[in-house]
């Protein structure tokens, strides 16, 4: 089993990261918060052009054809760049729902549980709903519901719901189980993104930011934020790719939702320990709405929620080591 990213995988995250930084930028990312449901169509046509979205899909039925490690590695710059929209929930329902693999859908999803918070609605056209023993996809024009004036995340519009409608079935309890993990694999490597952006942006800041003299950096208190926040994305990446290789590899059940359980446990650490530490660098201005600090660790909260969630993977893990 080799946990080292190939020459192709480097290239790929090198080569998507280069495309990002000039699809979405902090100009654009903030422009999406104005459109319906912060998707933006234009960036979501340019993901699916590079295959983003059927990207593990088979390629008999259209898709790349990729593995679970390469999408840790496209998913992490997705999450570098705090590219807006559902992309993990478009991912997963690539092979389901028609439409999705190729961008032309734009999907949303959520599991059945209350508070019923559906994410993006304004901007979606279908609701994937991961339930126990099924999937269902709606058409997000049926659902309807209050959007909530005050998001954690402001590039994540939420509605709260309180009914939805019956959909059509698209997958039986092992698709529900899949889609969970794979879910959960993504929003971890989406975590590991965010939290190397929050480094870097700590970093260049403690390079320029002049104080008695002599850039920030060169104080022991922020060397020691900065390696910290570093050492935890690194070994968070570590992690998610593992997990990822694990599934690719044929791992049993039990193990892989093992792996992915402690991937998401170490990514969102490492995602809130470095956007914190963003802030804290970044001194007063931390705070303010100008710096893209805040708009990664919200990002990075948010995730936290997305199918199973933190909490859960948590028990998971207890559960194993008692």
């Amino acid at each position: 089993m080799d946990f080292v990213p190939s020459d192709d995988q480097q290239t790929l995250g090198e080569e998507l990261r280069r495309l990002l930084a000039g699809a979405c930028n902090p100009d654009t990312r903030r422009a999406a918060i104005d459109l319906p449901g912060a998707v933006d169509r234009s960036l979501w046509s340019t993901l699916a052009d590079t295959g983003v979205f059927s990207l593990t899909l088979p390629e008999a039925e259209g898709g790349v054809g990729l593995g679970r490690a390469d999408a840790t590695i496209v998913f992490e710059e997705l999450g570098r760049a705090a590219a807006p929209g559902p992309f993990i929930w478009t991912s997963l329902a690539a092979g389901l729902v028609a439409g999705a693999a190729d961008g032309s859908t734009v999907v949303g999803g959520v599991e059945p549980r209350r508070p019923l918070l559906v994410e993006h609605l304004d901007g979606i056209d279908a609701v994937l709903v991961v339930e126990d023993d099924a999937v269902r996809s709606v058409p997000a024009a049926e659902v309807t519901g209050r959007l909530m004036e005050r998001p954690t995340d402001p590039l994540t519009p939420v509605t709260l719901v309180e009914d939805l409608p019956a959909g059509t079935v698209v997958g039986d309890a092992a698709v529900a189980e899949r889609l969970r993990v794979d879910g959960a694999l993504l929003a971890a490597a989406t975590q590991v993104g965010l939290g190397a952006a929050c480094v870097d942006l700590a970093v260049a800041y403690a390079k320029e930011r002049q104080q008695f003299g002599k850039p920030i950096g060169a104080f022991q208190a922020i060397k020691h934020l900065c390696a910290d926040a570093y050492t935890g994305v690194e070994l968070a990446r570590a992690a998610v790719q593992a997990a990822g290789v694990e599934i690719d590899e044929g791992a049993s059940s039990d193990v892989a939702q093992r792996a992915v359980a402690a991937a998401r446990i170490v990514a969102s650490h490492a995602a809130l320990t470095a956007g914190k530490t963003c802030v804290q660098v970044h001194g007063g201005m931390g705070f303010t709405w100008e710096l893209d600090a805040h708009l990664f660790l919200k990002r990075s909260l948010v995730l936290d929620t997305l199918l199973g969630n933190v909490d859960a993977a948590v028990d998971q893990m207890a559960t194993v080591l008692a």
